[in-house]
């Protein structure tokens, strides 16, 4: 019997395009499954509690949670109120909370990029910096929104890779060059999260839930953004889609 590619769900946006709502995910996302982790991508649509959520991850072989311009409701982790204008998606919130510690706790393998990264930290009891350029030793880092995107999305800082983690093992060096591309940030970091890495400021940029049986990691950073032009970008994907590939295999027999 012919191997398959793993499914991976991505989880998408719900937005009002027009006077209709819609269930977006970025094409940048989709081919980020296909091309780097070698999976078949499934869009999850934001339906909160009308998604039979474990019959979902029954079927599911990875989950990515993809960045998003919305950030979490502040009410999701006791936060203040944000400030008007900000851009909210309870639909989605109300679909990757739940989903993501049932998916840890099915061994379904879970990667979280930016937003997703902030979703998985408020998932297991953590909480977030609504604007870490206000708060005293921390580094501004947005994008320059006037720049095309390939400058947004360039080189911005180093992080620290923690020794012993998946990721220093995977780049074989302790220090990588990431983008930076977001307003919010950690603040507490949910218990049992373990840093895999930190911007010069100090701010998490990256976790992995310590307790998972499987992949369940989480990068502040956009490494979908040109992957197959980032070797370790190639890498975290390719892991990630590896763990994927591992749960189809057991699943098919």
């Amino acid at each position: 019997m012919a191997l398959r590619r793993p499914l991976i769900g991505i989880p998408a946006d719900r937005r009002m395009l027009g006077e209709q709502p819609f269930h977006v995910v970025g094409e940048k996302y989709i081919r980020a499954v296909i091309d780097a982790a070698g999976g078949l991508p499934l869009v999850i649509p934001a339906l909160g509690d009308e998604l039979a959520m474990d019959e979902l991850l029954a079927q599911l072989d990875g989950l990515l949670l993809p960045g998003s311009r919305s950030n979490v409701e502040p009410r999701r982790y006791a936060g203040e109120p944000s400030d008007p204008g900000t851009e909210h998606d309870p639909a989605r919130d109300a679909t990757t909370l739940p989903l993501v510690p049932r998916a840890v706790e099915q061994g379904v393998p879970v990667l979280g990029i930016c937003r997703g990264f902030q979703e998985m930290n408020v998932a297991f009891g953590g909480t977030l910096w609504q604007k870490v350029s206000e708060q005293p030793g921390f580094a501004d880092h947005r994008e320059d929104k006037s720049q095309p995107l390939e400058v947004q999305y360039g080189p911005a800082h180093e992080v620290e890779l923690a020794e012993g983690g998946v990721l220093r093992a995977l780049a074989g060096r302790d220090r990588l060059q990431v983008n930076s591309v977001h307003a919010q940030g950690v603040h507490t970091l949910a218990p049992g999260l373990a840093i895999e890495a930190r911007a010069p400021d100090g701010l998490i940029e990256a976790f992995r839930v310590a307790r998972a049986a499987h992949f369940a990691l989480a990068v502040q950073w956009h490494p979908e953004w040109q992957v197959m032009g980032n070797a370790f970008s190639r890498a975290l994907f390719a892991a990630f889609g590896a763990a994927s590939a591992e749960r189809a295999q057991l699943r098919q027999r």
